[in-house]
């Protein structure tokens, strides 16, 4: 396994093969880290795309004061949310002209949906309702298996306030299990 300094040094003098070798590296790194964020498999890809864009173009600008994996990850994660605050203000427009042109109200509630999932479903579904920032950390800690310093990092957050969200979003995670028991008992 090559060393990220010779890895990087070759990609900088436009080895394209060792720039394969840091993207299947770091591809299923970037591909969790947006598959949190965004919830559209398209979007998914089309942002993992331009997570290796930059990248490629901003590599020169990496200092090693953090892993390579660290600055990939912070890459994806902001390149991620840029994408969902997006489509997130486009959604909001679009449904709101759209409801109010059919006059119509929102969908079912929540418990009929949640009785037509499966458990991992509705797990899913928890941790893609809790705020942004909230699911982020989650993600990154949990699945990504990222330190708090690596998340503070890869977030931009404080150490501090990377502990707390963590706290806060396993908190409201249990409260929205232990509600979906208490209404499927």
């Amino acid at each position: 396994m090559q060393d990220e300094r010779e890895l990087v040094e070759k990609v900088l003098k436009g080895d394209m093969r060792a720039f394969k070798v840091l993207l299947e590296r770091h591809e299923q790194l970037v591909f969790w880290v947006c598959r949190r964020i965004l919830n559209s498999d398209t979007d998914v890809e089309d942002v993992c795309q331009e997570v290796f864009i930059k990248v490629h173009q901003n590599l020169g600008r990496f200092n090693f004061q953090s892993k390579l994996s660290t600055w990939i990850a912070k890459i994806a994660h902001n390149t991620a949310l840029t994408h969902w605050q997006k489509q997130q203000s486009l959604q909001k427009i679009q449904s709101a002209k759209y409801l109010e042109d059919q006059g119509l109200k929102m969908p079912e509630t929540p418990e009929t949906a949640y009785q037509q999932m499966e458990r991992s479903e509705i797990l899913e579904n928890l941790i893609a309702q809790l705020p942004e920032h909230y699911r982020s950390v989650l993600t990154l800690y949990h699945l990504q298996e990222f330190s708090y310093e690596e998340i503070a990092q890869i977030t931009g957050m404080p150490d501090g306030t990377v502990k707390n969200y963590l706290f806060r979003a396993r908190k409201l995670l249990k409260t929205q299990l232990e509600n979906f028991d208490k209404t499927n008992l």
